[in-house]
C-alpha cells in the first residue's frame, strides 16, 4: 500500500496537481473580484431595489433573506471558471499531446497469441531451426 502511494507521488502528477491548485486559486480570486465588483452589482440594479434578485421571507427580519443574486452571481463565476480552465488548458493540452504524441506500436500480442504463432511456424516447418541429433550433437536445418 505505500509503495503504491510512493510510486504515486514520484509519478510527477503530484507536482502538476500542486501547480494547477496554486493557479486555480489565484484564477478563482480574479474571477470572484470580477464577479462581486462587476456582475453582481448589474445584478443588484436589475432587480430594482439595493437588495437585488432576494426576497425577505419574514419582513424586518434579514436573516431570513433569501439571495437569488447570490446563487446567480455563483453560477456566472463557475461557468467563467470552467471556460477559462477549458479554452486555456485542457483545450490545448489536449491538442498539443495529439501533435506530439509519438504513434504507438499495434496492439502487443499476448502469450496466447504469440504461442499460437510460434505453434503454426513449428508446425509448417518455416523455420531454420536447430534441433540435436541422435548423437547429442545439434545440426541445422534450413529451409
Amino acid at each position: 500500500m505505500l509503495k503504491g502511494f510512493k510510486d504515486f507521488l514520484l509519478r510527477g502528477n503530484v507536482l502538476d496537481l500542486a501547480v494547477a491548485v496554486v493557479i486555480g486559486t489565484a484564477f478563482t480570486a480574479i474571477v470572484t473580484a470580477f464577479t462581486t465588483n462587476i456582475i453582481s452589482p448589474l445584478i443588484a440594479a436589475i432587480g430594482g431595489s439595493d437588495l437585488g434578485w432576494g426576497k425577505e421571507i419574514i419582513d424586518g427580519n434579514a436573516a431570513t433573506f433569501v439571495n437569488i443574486g447570490a446563487v446567480v452571481t455563483a453560477i456566472i463565476n463557475f461557468v467563467i471558471i470552467a471556460a477559462v480552465v477549458y479554452f486555456v488548458l485542457v483545450l490545448p493540452a489536449n491538442a498539443a499531446k495529439a501533435r506530439f504524441a509519438t504513434v504507438k506500436e499495434d496492439k502487443k500480442a499476448s502469450e496466447t497469441d504469440l504461442l499460437i504463432q510460434i505453434r503454426d511456424i513449428l508446425a509448417e516447418g518455416r523455420i531454420g531451426d536447430s534441433s540435436p541429433s541422435s548423437d547429442g550433437k545439434h545440426t541445422q536445418i534450413d529451409d
